[in-house]
């Protein structure tokens, strides 16, 4: 199997500059996506390949993170420092709580309705009661954190720290530190999950994807990628993990069985964050210069043009 571009969707033109992470609510197959330079969230019906709307009032739009099974979209505005609701299904923002001064990483834990928040302003982890509808407890983060994931095995949050080059691994009740763990590679960014075999894969700057193993922490496998990756996503269908890397602009796809580079996309300069659609098998890749979003889908490589 091998991505192959299937269609484009125009975003309204923007001002200079980029997109950051995407979502996609998987009942209705809508993308959310963070537009940084415009201070929204910016909509796509990715079943009928258009834009669908614009949501204002999110100045730096930074992280976007579904919550499948409410139905709910969470937006950070690095810019305004609170993190909106959104409704998937109507695109109504129906609450906004503030959450520190610049929120960026977001993980949902389903058991207590509750928000992970990491912030890169002043280094540490917020969680947010989604009843209660304000911050319940915080901690400190051992440096600037990246993209964080909830695993649900472990009933924990992991978040990614630059430096020094960690993963923070936190209690999903209380946040209490329960571990830090090294990786070998600069600067962790993108992370993502693969429970099946009890893996993190961690997208690094220092051009390298790294697994870890959830029980031990340990590094157990790592593959060199072709540049400083942000947004990763793992699919477990097919065992390729999606690594977007903005310079010189590309999607490298890695296998994971083998822990090798299955294929090289080229996308654009700046493209550097995705959303993936696993009930479509489709990847969404925001390519700023263009205005536009990219889609791929997954096809037999003799089909692939």
């Amino acid at each position: 199997m091998t991505l192959a571009l299937v269609r484009s969707i125009d975003f309204p033109r923007h001002p200079s500059g980029g997109f950051d992470h995407g979502d996609v609510h998987l009942r209705t197959g809508r993308v959310f996506v963070a537009h940084t330079a415009a201070g929204t969230v910016e909509v796509l019906d990715g079943e009928r390949g258009v834009h669908h709307a614009t949501i204002p009032g999110c100045p730096e739009a930074s992280g976007v993170l579904c919550a499948q099974g409410e139905g709910l979209v969470f937006a950070a505005a690095r810019g305004a420092g609170k993190v909106l609701v959104i409704e998937a299904a109507s695109g109504e923002v129906v609450e906004e709580v503030a959450v520190g001064p610049k929120p960026n990483g977001l993980a949902w834990d389903p058991q207590r309705r509750q928000v992970l928040v990491a912030d890169v302003g002043d280094f540490r982890a917020r969680l947010v009661d989604l009843q209660a509808g304000r911050v319940v407890t915080e901690t400190a983060l051992p440096g600037r954190p990246r993209w964080c994931a909830y695993d649900s095995l472990g009933d924990r949050f992991l978040v990614n720290v630059r430096d020094p080059a960690s993963v923070a691994v936190l209690a999903a009740a209380t946040l209490a530190p329960q571990a830090q763990w090294p990786v070998s590679s600069a600067g962790p960014h993108g992370l993502d999950l693969d429970a099946e075999h009890g893996r993190a894969f961690v997208g690094c700057d220092g051009g390298k994807v790294v697994a870890l193993d959830l029980e031990t922490g340990r590094e157990v496998a790592g593959v060199a990628i072709a540049g400083e990756p942000d947004a990763i996503w793992y699919n477990p269908d097919r065992s390729h993990l999606y690594v977007a890397i903005g310079q010189p602009g590309l999607v490298d796809v890695v296998d994971t069985r083998e822990m090798a580079l299955a294929q090289a996309l080229p996308t654009e300069a700046g493209a550097h964050t995705t959303a993936f659609d696993r009930t479509r098998r489709r990847l969404y890749v925001f390519l700023p210069r263009s205005c536009r979003a990219a889609v791929y889908e997954e096809v037999q490589a003799r089909d692939a043009r």
